[in-house]
């Protein structure tokens, strides 16, 4: 069965057009329930979204597709992704669902899907779904057996004491100063909360969402906000969030950008002098620094690469017994804690590192020198540029001349209409050319 609607987190695309239309929303809504209700029992399914205006619209789709197919629905509003994982299995629900975009712009939204136990749902499971709402196969219950929809009290309450349970008891954040950038998205009222009561003075920006500012140069995507911010109060530490809260970059009191590469090396190191390390190393995918791979190589860990998505990196993890893993893009998963990536508890886990350290936040997030590496965007129409002969032979041809030196990833993105260009190697020079070279002739098809 083929995957057309769902792309490497979840179904995404600009909001009030195809996918992300109500009507189609709501047979996505009804085809997920179709494979998730167990016949004759008590279906219920949580949804989540992060602060965009289509969010509305999406979730109202949803609570008639998944009423109409008889689950009953729990409503939690504005809330991170990692807390609707929770949520799914805390609830005892039969599936989760997250109305966000994640670090897009307003403009797009999109569909994220948890099974009954909190991980993201398998390109099988997926597909499964695809083919009922193609089919549009949905059985629909007589009227008695509508589902009903209600709004829990406090979610993010919930979500706020789960987050503080990582961070290790004993140790407070009194003393810190932390500037948290919540991107006008999902994190706005958790994240400031959970830093407060563990004892941070802290100081919050981008948290006044009005439905079209989420993302907007703030956030784990335009870190430049909260370095500014950082400099500015003399803060020890910047969080900063994307919109649905699932990813996470730092920003030490010296305005250096931590990113997920860093912190993984951090935690793991942590994790390991503890006796709690799992699987002898860290899960990544192709896009982490080959920076990364070494440092972790001098000190006897592993890096197993995947590819591009967290889910992919969770996957692996479940599969060989890691604890510790992500993304360069600051997606962190901790399964010791979270099904999922989790910018709060992964943040969390860096001011503990820095507490337990009583050193500057310079000194302990930054672990390695990254290698030198280049990422340029294409954006294309149609079909992919990937499939043309020409670009193929450019890319064998870079292939060539990064053998022993480095590392070329060219890929198409799961979310947006983007071809990805990534090279890296000991030579800036030649990753520099490579990038552009290739970057240059596909963007020539796109003028053919």
């Amino acid at each position: 069965m083929s995957r057309d609607f769902f792309g490497t987190d979840g179904v995404r695309g600009e909001a009030n057009q195809e996918p992300m239309t109500a009507e189609t929303v709501l047979k996505l809504a009804m085809a997920a329930a179709s494979v998730f209700s167990r016949p004759g029992g008590h279906n219920t399914v949580v949804i989540g979204k992060d602060t965009r205006l289509s969010g509305y619209m999406l979730e109202a789709a949803m609570v008639a597709g998944f009423t109409a197919m008889g689950m009953d629905v729990v409503l939690t509003g504005p809330i991170p992704t990692p807390a609707i994982a929770m949520m799914t299995r805390s609830l005892r629900a039969d599936l989760g669902v997250v109305i966000s975009a994640s670090h897009n712009a307003y403009q797009d939204n999109g569909v994220k899907l948890f099974g009954p136990d909190g991980y993201k749902l398998s390109d099988e499971i997926e597909a499964e779904i695809e083919d009922r709402l193609k089919r549009h196969s949905a059985i629909l219950p007589p009227a008695n057996r509508l589902g009903r929809a209600r709004r829990p009290d406090d979610s993010t309450g919930r979500y706020v004491e789960y987050a503080k349970g990582a961070f290790p008891r004993g140790l407070s954040l009194g003393g810190m100063r932390i500037i948290v950038d919540c991107a006008h998205g999902a994190g706005y009222r958790a994240a400031p909360a959970a830093l407060w009561e563990l004892g941070a003075e802290v100081i919050s920006i981008g948290v006044s969402p009005n439905g079209v500012n989420i993302n907007d140069r703030c956030g784990a995507t335009h870190p430049e906000a909260l370095r500014e911010a950082v400099l500015t109060h003399r803060a020890d530490l910047g969080i900063a969030l994307d919109g649905d809260a699932d990813r996470v970059q730092l920003v030490d009191e010296k305005g250096g950008i931590v990113d997920g590469d860093q912190l993984l090396a951090v935690i793991a190191e942590g994790a390991k002098a503890e006796g709690r390390l799992r699987g002898g190393g860290v899960v990544a995918t192709q896009m982490s620094n080959l920076g990364l791979e070494r440092y972790l190589e001098r000190r006897g860990l592993t890096l197993a690469r995947t590819q591009v998505g967290d889910r992919y990196v969770v996957e692996h993890m479940r599969a060989h017994g890691f604890n510790v893993g992500g993304e360069q893009s600051g997606h962190i998963v901790l399964s010791d804690f979270t099904t999922t990536g989790d910018g709060l508890i992964a943040g969390l886990q860096a001011t503990a590192a820095i507490t337990t350290a009583d050193k500057p936040a310079s000194e302990v997030l930054h672990r390695f020198e990254p290698m030198p590496q280049v990422l340029k965007n294409v954006r294309y129409e149609g079909a992919t540029p990937l499939e043309m002969a020409s670009v193929q032979k450019a890319v064998e041809e870079a292939e060539v001349r990064l053998q022993e030196v480095g590392r070329l990833l060219i890929r198409k993105s799961g979310t947006e209409p983007l071809i990805r260009v990534m090279a890296e190697g000991d030579d800036p020079v030649i990753v520099t050319n490579v990038v552009d070279e290739l970057v240059g002739i596909i963007a020539a098809t796109q003028k053919a």
